[in-house]
């Protein structure tokens, strides 16, 4: 509780009943701003059982990967040969793109839109800077199947930062699917009908690019909202969400992943990524 809490609850002692109530209703109304969130941490809360839902498109890569699974590691031990990536929303604004050059970031993903109607305010920068300091970039839409079909979505992605060029610097665009952090987790749909509305999608984004979209989930998500489908393993590269010492148990039908978001901890640099492969690979990806 803070000083100024303090300083009413000493006012209320001090005058009659009538201003003792009106002290103790405001008393009332500080005191859960008081117990708010740090604003140290500039990402929206998700939902919460108190009821709070973050305003529409506020969503951003992995933000119900810590409240579903949780983290159950530190990344470590021998994973192979891995490039160091961060993917990026609205909420961190303008990126010192430069800083995380020179801390060993050779990819980045920056998030582009959402359902139909959000774009991302600093999508110019985070895109354009990121490909301006050497690396290579892509752009993510964060689904939200209740509002728009799967091609609307798609062309929404592509007409607004989406899109792809053989340039050797731009990732294929990548589909966020994962909880829903407006309502219900699956979207209101059942396991066949989202498949469904991911494959409109994947299909319309194909048509548009020329290019596979990369799928970004987590497991625990894939398997209680598609039913564990596996149809998309053998066109469309995998970035799986687990924030441990691995990835994991993978989504049916893939035998590896291509990218891997292992923690969530970055706030205002992003989240950490690694592209399973050399920098040789992760330009092959890009070239297509």
């Amino acid at each position: 509780m803070g000083s100024v809490n303090r300083s009413l609850i000493t006012a209320a002692r001090r005058f009659p009943l009538r201003t003792t109530g009106l002290l103790l209703a405001v008393l009332a109304f500080l005191v859960p701003l008081s117990a708010a969130p740090s604003s140290a941490d500039p990402r929206p809360v998700r939902g919460s059982s108190a009821g709070h839902v973050p305003i529409r498109g506020s969503a951003y890569m992995g933000m119900g990967v810590l409240t579903h699974d949780g983290w159950s590691g530190t990344p470590g031990g021998t994973r192979g040969t891995l490039t160091e990536g961060v993917d990026v929303a609205s909420y961190q604004g303008s990126v010192a793109w430069s800083t995380l050059w020179g801390n060993g970031v050779k990819w980045a993903y920056s998030k582009a839109t959402e359902g139909t109607d959000y774009r991302n305010p600093s999508f110019t920068q985070q895109y354009g800077g990121s490909y301006d300091i050497g690396m290579v970039r892509g752009a993510y839409h964060f689904a939200t199947p209740d509002t728009g079909s799967g091609a609307a979505q798609a062309d929404y992605f592509v007409d607004h930062g989406g899109g792809w060029s053989a340039d050797g610097k731009t990732l294929p665009g990548a589909l966020d699917m994962e909880w829903n952090p407006y309502g219900d987790a699956c979207y209101g749909k059942t396991q066949s009908g989202l498949v469904s509305w991911i494959r409109n999608f994947l299909n319309r984004y194909k048509a548009r690019t020329g290019r596979d979209a990369v799928i970004y989930t987590a497991t625990s998500w894939w398997s209680q909202c598609t039913g564990n489908y596996s149809g998309f393993a053998a066109t469309n590269p995998l970035w799986i969400a687990r924030y441990a010492s691995d990835a994991g148990t993978l989504p049916a039908g893939w035998s590896h992943y291509t990218m891997w978001q292992y923690t969530s901890t970055g706030r205002t640099v992003g989240d950490h990524d690694a592209f399973r492969g050399a920098p040789t690979d992760l330009r092959a990806l890009a070239t297509g």
